[in-house]
């Protein structure tokens, strides 16, 4: 499925699925990162709650087993986003919520120690680079809007070319932000060994249990239906399936490729000693980490949206996208340009129309959910999971006052429409591109966008 499922520690073999109908306090669908670290927490608080999970294919199978391994501060919305939430503008809640979001980074690190997780966490930071003219204005932006919001260096800051180049020598590079507020991980080894640590802790995971429904206190599956007090949807780029939900979130694909183990003089002409994580300013969002064996793994957008949030295997595998990659790669780093690709792969994230994330419990329905990440999963979901242990629970806490908690999103467009604007976005940010190569300005395309890409 991916370099992380095959090199796990795991064999992946599928738990027993569903044996019929059953009760518990509180069911879980969908066993990626959101739905374990939430029976995760929750087990932790309360040992005497009877918890589920239930899952269509096997922990982890989505986007948690097949990302870019990017444990990142990221919030898919701007500051300016978030403080809107609400019915007044809220400056001290959405600089709240990017400090739950540094602070989770370490909680993650700390959690899978905890339980013997070796995830390969390497807490790097991440530099985003700066290769041309209008790069390097935007990334001056970045960090004077930072400054605005009270952010200081420990948070953001600003490299010159010659900083930017110690940390990633690729090609042509001006400049870089530098964010210390991630670590490089090995998702496959983080989502499988947190499957095991829950049922360590009494929750039962039922593998290849499709739900196909979410009712008042049922969790309906072809195998039966699990009844419990607090149904928890942790579906992601899969939330399309249940019926009824079909225009939640927008399943969007993200391709990645991966090296063989690099040698150690490669590494010198490359960089990320430290094992930072990197992208670049562009507007088609770039990927990349080196791993604890010395490979360098890469993945963007790329891949179009399929009409009616259609998911299928071959949707993961696109030569196209792989081919776009690769050269983008040996563009920043010519060094590989006779490396040997061993990898590659593919998987959807969701998407919500307004691009804001959101976590919730519906106590009238009993329904929560946790979701919306476009991308930046691999950290909120653990601050969704303690949100939700929290609501659950009834409890009143920093997390819940969080304002993105309670947030819905609008439901996206129906078809045709949704197909249009989805890849017509796609298609906008690869002209952004285009457009600053040619004029060496910050995009008129890009900035059009960002109200609808979740900028400010």
């Amino acid at each position: 499925m991916s370099l992380w499922h095959e090199s796990a520690p795991t064999d992946w073999a599928p738990r027993p699925p569903l044996p019929g109908n059953r009760d518990a306090d509180v069911a879980v669908v969908g066993a990626g990162f959101t739905g374990l670290w939430t029976a995760y927490y929750l087990a932790e608080a309360d040992p005497t709650l009877r918890i589920v999970v239930l899952e269509s294919e096997v922990a982890g199978f989505g986007a948690s087993g097949r990302n870019g391994g990017w444990c990142s501060a990221l919030f898919p919305a701007s500051l300016d986003k978030v403080a809107g939430l609400g019915e007044s503008l809220d400056r001290s809640g959405a600089i709240g919520l990017h400090r739950a979001m540094t602070a989770t980074v370490d909680e993650v690190g700390r959690a899978a120690a905890a339980e013997g997780i070796d995830a390969h966490w390497a807490k790097g930071g991440t530099v985003v680079l700066a290769r041309t003219k209008a790069q390097l204005t935007r990334a001056k932006a970045e960090v004077a809007h930072a400054r605005r919001w009270g952010l200081d260096e420990d948070d953001v800051r600003l490299l010159d070319g010659q900083e930017a180049r110690s940390v990633l020598a690729a090609t042509r590079v001006r400049g870089a932000t530098y964010t210390p507020a991630c670590a490089a991980i090995h998702p496959g080894r983080l989502v499988s060994g947190l499957a095991e640590a829950v049922e360590r802790r009494g929750v039962t995971i039922h593998e290849g249990t499709p739900v196909t429904r979410i009712d008042r206190g049922r969790a309906r599956t072809p195998y039966g239906d699990v009844r419990a007090g607090v149904v928890v949807r942790a579906t992601e780029g899969y939330t399309r399936s249940l019926r009824g939900e079909r225009r939640r979130l927008a399943p969007v694909y993200s391709l990645i490729i991966a090296t063989e183990p690099l040698p150690a003089e490669t590494w010198e002409r490359i960089g990320l000693r430290r094992r930072e994580t990197f992208s670049d300013h562009r507007h088609v969002i770039i990927y990349g980490q080196r791993t604890a064996d010395d490979r360098l793994v890469f993945g963007g957008r790329g891949a179009p949206y399929h009409f009616a949030s259609r998911i299928r295997p071959e949707f993961d595998r696109d030569e196209r996208v792989f081919g776009m990659l690769r050269a983008t790669l040996v563009d920043l780093f010519p060094v590989l340009t006779t490396a040997r690709f061993t990898h590659a792969w593919g998987g959807a994230l969701g998407v919500p129309r307004d691009w804001c994330a959101s976590v919730g419990l519906d106590r009238e329905s009993g329904v929560a959910w946790a979701g919306g990440y476009v991308g930046d999963g691999v950290g909120t979901t653990n601050l969704a999971g303690r949100t939700l242990r929290d609501l659950v629970l009834g409890r009143d806490t920093e997390l819940t006052r969080l304002p993105w908690v309670g947030h819905r999103s609008p439901a996206w467009e129906p078809e045709p429409l949704r197909w249009i604007g989805a890849n017509l976005g796609l298609r906008a940010m690869r002209l952004a591109d285009a457009e600053e190569g040619v004029t060496g300005r910050p995009s008129a395309i890009a900035r059009a966008m960002a109200p609808l890409l979740g900028g400010h």
